[in-house]
């Protein structure tokens, strides 16, 4: 897999018909140990999941390498008078860590966000410290660290620290070979 072709990574609305390629990321400990849901335990919660989170989310988009999903990113807006910003969040396979997949995801899915949700001048991420690969995606994907937030949020049972990055309308978009 080290000679991946990133061309051939896509973002497209969730399917129902997505949820054994879903249950192999989502059913993945490794995976969600980072993200705020759990891991999915069976196919008919991974069916459940993809119907009543994933389509209806109002940005939620699968990372597919030749139409198979293998992760996600989703974008949460925020609403009132904070409707200027949302969450970025992502996740990629296990077995694609490190490929650049993430980084060319996140790339493609920020121009799509701020053209979609038009209101939006700022998009924001929030990493552990100590996720470093999460990290650098969003440094390679034109974001800037903003610093750390001290005991920040309260995420599957402890008070953690986070830290925040942000992406703003008016930031210039990286070039599409700048994840190489």
């Amino acid at each position: 897999m080290s000679n991946l072709d990133l061309s051939k990574i896509s973002l497209r609305p969730f399917k129902l018909s997505d949820v054994d390629d879903f249950l192999l990321w989502a059913g993945d400990d490794q995976v969600t140990q980072n993200l705020r849901w759990k891991t999915c335990g069976s196919r008919e919660e991974a069916l459940a999941f993809i119907r009543d989170v994933c389509i209806p989310h109002p940005w939620r988009r699968s990372i597919c390498l030749d139409d198979r999903s293998i992760g996600f990113v989703s974008v949460y807006p925020w609403s009132g008078d904070d409707r200027c910003k949302a969450d970025i969040g992502y996740a990629v396979a296990a077995d694609y860590w490190g490929q650049g997949i993430a980084t060319k995801a996140v790339k493609m899915a920020v121009p799509q966000v701020f053209n979609d949700l038009s209101h939006l001048v700022r998009l924001q991420a929030f990493t552990s410290p100590e996720n470093k690969a999460s990290q650098r995606v969003l440094e390679k994907a034109g974001f800037l660290k903003e610093g750390l937030l001290r005991k920040y949020t309260y995420f599957k049972g402890n008070i953690k620290d986070s830290v925040v990055f942000s992406f703003l309308s008016t930031d210039e978009f990286p070039h599409d070979d700048s994840w190489k």
